[in-house]
């Protein structure tokens, strides 16, 4: 669909200027620079001839076929212009203006004028807001950023600085680069999605490096994210975490940053590799675009000092990252060729066994990478500088193991990552090593987030064949009684279910749960109450009073007749002083809950991503600890192990000091439910299942609360 827009053999430029300040000049410039291999037509009412080419005074006089525009001239000329694009049959606009919706309401209503004029005539449009985009396999420079490096990665970014900062530093690294850049700018037409389904599908690309503030189809995204990721890498680095950095980001794009816990839940799911801070951004990219994926989440660590060999392990450990102990055959094969002095534990340290023979680095590394416990390995160190450091003849001996190191690489499929502190230095050795598409960095942070990355990936493919789409089966399992409790609440014209009918609607899906009976007299609490065994709890039911501890509305703990009494009366009398106009239906009459773990699990539809599920710590410590976990649905059985165990209370589900642990398997079943629930019912728009009390064996949702959309 995209092809004849991001390949384009054609391309006017609409606004085309003599001005060498003006984006129409640049542009043909550039084109005519870098040797692009399609035709170009500038368009200019007002002018004869550009550098050397005729000029039109509309895209229509142009006799040959266009496939793309770029147009630079103002926002308030471009619906007329994209309608005389689509008389010409053009598949394609890249609009470089702003001046649309991140301008209020005036730009949005322009914007939505240039969409609706874009879909009526078939042109695509990339934009508005825009830097461009660049075809770096034809030479398609739509965007003026010189000596762009060709290479594997495919580029979307929506912010021009933020491209230009990647470029640049692929451009000093001299290894990668890329083979399209985009710039999204508004997402108004083409999303986000399409562009991942385009370079899924094309050839040279390797893996896609994305710079995100917002999208507008979500759900889309991840639908496509998924199908991707199984078969190229997606690093992503999403801005908009922040209140500053979302008003910033609707500024720029005119998109709405999304909750970041929950984008970030999203993006993982789909197998994208999140990245937190800009500078590991391309660095990340590079590395899987090169490396085969880790497997078995083991790496082992190849040092000549104890320092770094430590700082190492510590990173990959934050990551989760298992550094495994290494078989008594590697172990004994590393004693033969290292000093005693040397540790051959994980991490292996040298201690000057490479000082006189740098070349020593292969042999051990070449034990190392046959280790069966071993899945990548991160060397880290003075690497490709001995011949700086002590003496040029050392310089040999480096280069001799670069040779060996990348030979090894293709054929055990085991990736190696390389921190050097002489990375920036003019060292042969490195220099082969990238060759070698091994990754070089001077920074051991970013060296230990390049091979955790690769373990990431790999854990991801592994686990591909337990996960679920993004897809719902809306039809699916809608049962007559749970309907007729949403179109009762509906008819009644509310949007909260009564909590009764909460319980009742998530019991018939198989919660566990204590409906209970609504009671509409002190005799009838007492008559409800006397064939419930244990302690009584009571609560008003009125559709004016959700929160129910705020009127004084519950009552815990009744164990007799008089206590019920009173209870039904003195909740009657708080909740027609909290609100005289209150629809009260009565006091729900349930057995009081036995203690336990509380948790908390709870729905929302996300403006981006479409339903998720959140689970965590519940009761009063949901809002303290905030100890939750977001996940977008529907979830698998595995997935629901996922979130409980990506919890930091995870371990006292397991029991703690000798204590015995909590019902995990009704959790999940619970967490499975709810999935459930949000499937089979569309006019959901959120759930709170809180408190939720886990027991040694099984679990009770003590109170439900559900709202339904408009």
């Amino acid at each position: 669909m995209l092809d004849k827009v991001l390949n384009a053999k054609s391309v006017a430029i609409i606004g085309a200027s003599k001005n060498k300040t003006k984006r129409g000049y640049q542009a043909i410039k550039t084109l005519l620079e870098d040797g692009f291999e399609g035709q170009i037509y500038p368009v200019n009412p007002k002018e004869e001839m550009i550098l050397g080419l005729p000029c039109y005074k509309d895209i229509t006089e142009i006799k040959e076929h266009v496939d793309l525009a770029l147009i630079t001239t103002p926002a308030r000329t471009i619906p007329a212009i994209l309608k005389n694009c689509g008389k010409k049959k053009v598949s394609g606009a890249v609009i470089i203006a702003g001046g649309f919706r991140e301008l209020g309401k005036d730009g949005k209503k322009l914007e939505q004028e240039m969409v609706d004029t874009a879909r009526n005539e078939g042109v695509r449009v990339i934009g508005p807001n825009t830097s461009g985009m660049i075809n770096l396999k034809s030479n398609m420079n739509l965007v003026g950023i010189k000596n762009a490096p060709k290479g594997n990665i495919a580029l979307l970014c929506q912010s021009g600085n933020m491209a230009l900062t990647l470029i640049t530093e692929a451009t000093i690294r001299k290894h990668e680069g890329f083979t399209y850049y985009v710039g999204v700018g508004n997402e108004s037409d083409i999303k986000f999605h399409e562009y991942l389904e385009f370079f899924r599908n094309d050839g040279d690309t390797k893996s896609i490096l994305m710079y995100v503030e917002g999208m507008s189809q979500g759900r889309e995204f991840l639908q496509e994210a998924y199908k991707t990721s199984i078969e190229k890498p997606i690093v992503l680095l999403k801005s908009g975490r922040s209140a500053t950095g979302k008003k910033s980001a609707g500024s720029h794009t005119g998109s709405l940053a999304g909750m970041s816990e929950v984008a970030n839940a999203a993006y993982k799911r789909a197998g994208i590799i999140v990245i937190e801070n800009s500078d590991e951004l391309f660095p990340v990219a590079e590395t899987l675009s090169s490396q085969p994926p880790i497997k078995n989440n083991n790496v082992a660590i190849l040092a000549d000092g104890g320092g770094h060999a430590t700082i190492g392990a510590d990173l990959l450990t934050d990551y989760g990252i298992n550094l495994p102990e290494l078989t008594e055959k590697t172990k004994e094969k590393l004693k033969a060729i290292l000093p005693d002095a040397a540790s051959v534990v994980n991490p292996v340290d040298v201690a000057g066994g490479t000082d006189s023979d740098p070349s020593v680095f292969a042999d051990c590394a070449k034990i190392i990478i046959q280790d069966p416990n071993v899945g990548g390995l991160l060397i880290v160190g003075l690497f490709g500088g001995y011949g700086i450091r002590f003496a040029e003849s050392l310089a040999v001996g480096e280069e001799a193991a670069a040779h060996r190191l990348g030979a090894m690489i293709k054929k055990r499929k085991k990736p190696i990552v390389v921190h050097s502190l002489y990375s920036s230095y003019d060292s042969h050795a490195l220099t082969l090593l990238r060759h070698y598409d091994i990754p070089v960095h001077d920074s051991l942070d970013i060296s230990c987030k390049c091979i955790a990355s690769l373990c990431q990936y790999g854990n991801y493919l592994a686990a591909y064949h337990a996960k679920k789409s993004f897809v719902f089966n809306w039809r699916a399992k809608a049962r007559e009684r749970g309907e007729s409790i949403i179109k009762n609440a509906k008819k009644e014209g509310r949007k909260v279910l009564l909590e009764h009918e909460a319980k009742a609607l998530i019991q018939l899906h198989g919660a566990p749960t204590s409906v209970g009976n609504v009671a509409k007299s002190e005799d009838e609490a007492v008559e409800i109450a006397k064939k419930i065994k244990g302690n009584i709890v009571l609560k008003i039911v009125s559709p004016d009073i959700l929160h129910k501890s705020d009127a004084s509305g519950v009552k815990l703990n009744l164990g007799s007749e008089k206590a019920v009494r009173k209870g039904y009366r003195d909740i009657i009398k708080s909740a027609q002083a909290y609100n005289r106009d209150a629809d009260i239906r009565g006091v729900l009459v349930a057995p009081m809950a036995q203690k336990g773990l509380e948790v908390i699990v709870g729905t929302k539809i996300d403006e981006q991503f479409g339903p998720v599920i959140m689970y965590g710590l519940g009761g009063i410590m949901v809002e303290i600890m905030k100890d939750v976990t977001f996940w977008v649905l529907p979830v698998s059985p595995t997935s629901c192990k996922k979130m409980i165990e990506e919890t930091k209370s995870s371990v006292i589900l397991s029991g703690v000091r000798g204590q015995e642990g909590y019902d995990k398997k009704a959790l999940r079943k619970l967490l499975g439910i709810c999935s459930e629930l949000i499937e089979s019912y569309p006019e959901i728009e959120e759930m709170d299942l809180n408190p939720v009390i886990l027991y040694r064996q099984g679990l009770d949702v003590v109170d439900a609360r559900i709202i339904l959309k408009d």
